[in-house]
């Protein structure tokens, strides 16, 4: 398992939930969505697994339980702070625009 959260992504979820060191927070999936389906990546406090995959950054710990291991596996999780969103890459998703949008640009 390999996950990337950026500093800037550490430091909003710091500031913007707000968590203070030595809390833990669980990154999981939620699937589904409307016409083509999908993912979205939510966080809540919790407590990690025995088998969960952990991430310490600045006294907190961030994790992902093994059921959300494919989804998350490879993703990088950054904070673009020009635009004021959560920006998440991973190689294994091409198309992460929502697929009408993305017929509609290429009409134009």
């Amino acid at each position: 398992m390999d996950l990337k959260l950026t500093d800037s992504a550490c430091t909003f979820y710091i500031n913007e939930i707000p968590l203070q060191k030595g809390d833990t927070l669980r990154l999981f999936v939620r699937v589904g969505g409307v016409g083509s389906g999908g993912f979205s990546v939510g966080v809540i406090k919790d407590s990690p697994q025995k088998t969960s995959y952990t991430l310490n950054k600045n006294g907190v710990t961030f994790f992902v339980n093994e059921d959300d291991f494919w989804y998350l596996d490879g993703m990088t999780i950054d904070y673009n702070e020009d635009f004021g969103y959560l920006d998440f890459y991973s190689p294994k998703f091409e198309q992460t625009d929502h697929p009408d949008l993305e017929d509609e640009q290429i009409k134009k």
